[in-house]
């Protein structure tokens, strides 16, 4: 991903020389990659080296623990709200 993110910086920098807009959008296309295109290198970073190990893992496992507390809130929601089908779901699991 990051190859193609520097390639496609390049070009538009080389087709900049002709049109400054495309200065602008290859400033952008890298300000939106080091943003939001890196994923778990910035989780790992900010969040410190409290696991030991590797810095990626404990970003990827808070990542996990995240997705699972908001499932579980998400279903708790939804047993409340819809009591009678969350039991007939459950009846189904168990036979």
């Amino acid at each position: 991903m990051g190859t193609i993110v520097i390639s496609g910086t390049v070009v538009l920098v080389i087709l900049g020389f002709g049109n400054h807009t495309w200065w602008l959008v290859a400033v952008a296309l890298l300000f939106v990659y080091m943003q939001y295109g890196r994923g778990g290198a910035s989780a790992s970073s900010s969040g410190g080296s409290s696991g030991g190990g590797s810095g990626a893992v404990p970003g990827s496992y808070r990542a996990y623990r995240d997705r699972r507390d908001k499932q579980a809130r998400w279903d708790r929601r939804y047993q409340r709200e819809r009591p009678l089908e969350s039991r007939r779901q459950a009846r189904e699991r168990k036979g």
